[in-house]
């Protein structure tokens, strides 16, 4: 068979398994590519939180950790509730919630694993300040599971090594040549900083948006939001790279469409009764 019959049959089972493996983001309804199980990176997920939770140093303040599972219970429900009430499958069905809170000064950060393992750093609560803060932390790491990111993230990541390989396959090598020639990894970086920086960036404008619409629908109050950006860009102190080199937004961008977001989301968005 020729190389282009070859990639005829290619491109076109591709085409049908990305057609069968699309699916949407909830609430914001973004069109997502999924080709990894979703169970068996919760399952990785898992036990990977076992390790960490083992090798770090977890808090002994029970006041806060308290008040973190106080506001991941009220998310929960309230994620629930609104799932339950749009009529729409509940993405947090298959989660086995779990906290907990990481004694480091030093880092200032907070994340959800797939299938809702979540981690607080004590250094990420100089930013919060208070419940509200805290809460708008917890919204947008829990939207990153809720709207399966990391699920998005190896899907695009496995394609684009697969589409990396028949690329070099159909080039003779010379893309092996050239990452030798230079010494890295020259497809990958190109990718990273045209493809998955910018891709990383939408989802966490995307986890933002969640974040604040799960924080305002659990009765906390989103508009300290913008205020924990401004805190975390003066820790920071401009020691941050430019927006096309990192996966994140701009603390400025940020602001702004958090700022453009909240009355709305306030409005649209109501605490559950129920929650």
């Amino acid at each position: 068979m020729n190389r282009r019959k070859f990639l005829t049959y290619v491109g076109s089972g591709c085409c049908g398994f990305l057609l069968n493996s699309c699916a949407t983001a909830p609430i914001t309804e973004r069109r997502q590519l999924k080709i990894i199980p979703e169970a068996k990176l919760n399952a990785q997920a898992a036990q990977i939180y076992e390790k960490i939770k083992k090798k770090e140093k977890l808090s002994n303040d029970i006041t806060t950790l308290n008040s973190i599972k106080e506001i991941g219970k009220k998310m929960q429900d309230s994620i629930a509730e609104y799932f339950y009430q749009s009529k729409i499958d509940d993405p947090t069905t298959n989660f086995d919630w779990e906290y907990i809170l990481i004694e480091n000064k030093k880092v200032r950060n907070a994340w959800c694993m797939p299938g809702g393992k979540i981690a607080v750093y004590t250094g990420i609560l100089d930013v919060t300040k208070n419940t509200n803060g805290l809460a708008a932390v917890m919204g947008h790491e829990i939207a990153h599971a809720v709207a399966k990111h990391s699920v998005e993230r190896a899907s695009r990541g496995a394609l684009i090594n697969t589409g990396t390989q028949l690329i070099d396959i159909f080039s003779g090598g010379k893309l092996s040549q050239v990452n030798r020639a230079t010494g890295m990894n020259t497809i990958g970086l190109l990718s990273q900083l045209g493809i998955m920086n910018p891709f990383n960036r939408k989802q966490e404008s995307e986890a933002d948006y969640l974040g604040m619409i799960f924080s305002s629908l659990s009765g906390y109050d989103i508009r300290e939001t913008p205020k924990i950006w401004e805190r975390m860009k003066d820790f920071n102190k401009g020691k941050t790279p430019p927006e096309f080199m990192s996966t994140h937004p701009s603390a400025e961008n940020r602001i702004k469409k958090i700022n453009e977001w909240t009355n709305k989301i306030i409005l649209d968005y109501p605490p559950n009764i129920n929650s």
